[in-house]
């Protein structure tokens, strides 16, 4: 059988500070730039979910598309939305929160549920503006 990939798209609004606790402000500045800004600064992200998997013959889906954005907001977008990343979100404690290690941070969120499902979470792209985006595969 042939696989298909299928993409949910959400999107979630977020607060950060880019900065590496262990060095001074100086050097985080002089890094991080404005993004290391003392008083945070937000992005509107846009979140794309990959699956891949076998067309099942009953239903015609890869996996259903309800079921897939409920456990995508269950499990991120209630977590994230509205939030300042570095303090309110529990899987993103102790990281720095680049658009890289959010989008392998909400990889692992999902991997596991989504594998119960009898599914394979091929990707999680990241657009943290309209010119920047991260993938992770996994």
């Amino acid at each position: 059988m042939k696989e298909v990939y299928v993409v949910r798209r959400e999107r979630f609004n977020a607060a950060h500070r880019l900065y590496n606790p262990s060095w001074d402000d100086k050097r985080n500045e002089s890094v991080f730039g404005k993004c290391s800004n003392k008083n945070w600064h937000g992005h509107n992200y846009e979140l794309f979910v990959t699956v891949k998997g076998v067309i099942d013959p009953e239903t015609g889906y890869v996996i259903d598309m309800k079921i897939l954005s409920d456990l995508i907001k269950a499990k991120i977008i209630d977590k994230m939305d509205h939030k300042n990343l570095n303090v309110e979100v529990d899987f993103l404690k102790e990281k720095i929160t680049s658009a890289e290690n959010i989008a392998l941070s909400i990889y692992n969120e999902l991997y596991n549920d989504i594998k119960k499902m009898g599914k394979h979470l091929h990707c999680v792209k990241l657009n943290e503006t309209e010119n920047n985006y991260v993938e992770y595969y996994g």
